[in-house]
């Protein structure tokens, strides 16, 4: 994105020549705009320092920290500025956006349908050759893989995968 390098620079005297100058929002703004992440964030987490209060260089902060995929302290950052000001809309749309980007960067929790199918197969197969239902291990691997958490054993002793009624 183009941004006025000369407001950059104005931006960047009026931090130096006062740290604690409230001109560090808008130059990690301008930054962040800028595709200059790292130094939206060095900037943010600077004047923070000063001014903690400071709610929009909070969602600043966390816009530029998503950019570089630290989904978890960009979601600290939105979460603590809707805390104070829930009614907050740029850090709302700044979260609703987040959760979306982490659910699409998110490694895929569940089988593939090839996994699926083997699966099947092993169980067919052990019904032909005689044997029982799958074996609890296996079922409860494919099935915490499918629910995306593991199952208790001790309160599910004869695994958790779906069975065949004509069992």
């Amino acid at each position: 994105m183009a941004t006025d390098s000369s407001r950059l620079d104005v931006l960047r005297r009026r931090v130096q020549q006062d740290p604690a100058s409230i001109a560090f929002a808008p130059l990690a703004e301008e930054l962040r705009r800028a595709g200059e992440h790292y130094e939206a964030v060095r900037v943010c987490l600077a004047g923070l320092e000063h001014h903690p209060a400071f709610l929009s260089a909070r969602v600043t902060l966390g816009r530029a920290l998503a950019a570089l995929n630290q989904y978890q302290e960009a979601r600290t950052e939105f979460e603590y500025v809707l805390k104070v000001a829930p009614d907050n809309l740029l850090a709302s749309r700044s979260l609703a956006e987040l959760e979306a980007q982490c659910a699409v960067a998110a490694p895929q929790q569940h089988p593939s349908l090839d996994e699926l199918e083997a699966w099947l197969a092993r169980i067919e197969a052990d019904r032909a050759a005689g044997g029982g239902p799958p074996s609890q291990s296996e079922s409860h691997s494919l099935t915490s893989r499918i629910d995306g958490a593991e199952s208790d054993a001790e309160n599910d002793p004869g695994g958790s995968a779906p069975r065949n009624p004509s069992y």
